[in-house]
């Protein structure tokens, strides 16, 4: 097992409908998160959520068009993280964005090829 190691976790809370440079703005994030060779990045998909407007959004089957959640999660030292956060206050319409102190305990090997 390896020492634990300080570092930050970055959530942006979001939906699916957003776009940012004519791609959905998940994709913009982990796609820029990849070039700045962050740690690695997730998009998870909530089934129910509302934010500042109160809006609820749900994956209803009568509401196929719905613009559910998204939240975005991306861990790596505090000053990769806090630098590709800088980086991101040009996007319009991002979203809550948080950050978290945490510990990362365990981080796979990459797989062999």
């Amino acid at each position: 097992m390896q020492a634990p190691q300080a570092a930050l976790l970055l959530r942006i809370y979001t939906e699916e409908g957003r776009f940012h440079e004519h791609r959905p703005l998940y994709e913009y994030i982990v796609v820029k998160a990849r070039e700045k060779k962050l740690a690695g990045a997730t998009v998870l998909r909530g089934p129910m959520g509302f934010g500042v407007r109160a809006t609820i959004h749900t994956a209803k089957i009568a509401d196929l068009a719905a613009k559910l959640p998204l939240l975005i999660e991306i861990v790596d030292s505090e000053e990769k993280i806090r630098s590709f956060v800088a980086e991101l206050d040009m996007v319009e319409e991002l979203g809550l964005v948080t950050l978290e102190k945490v510990e990362v305990v365990h981080y796979g090997s990459a797989p062999t090829q």
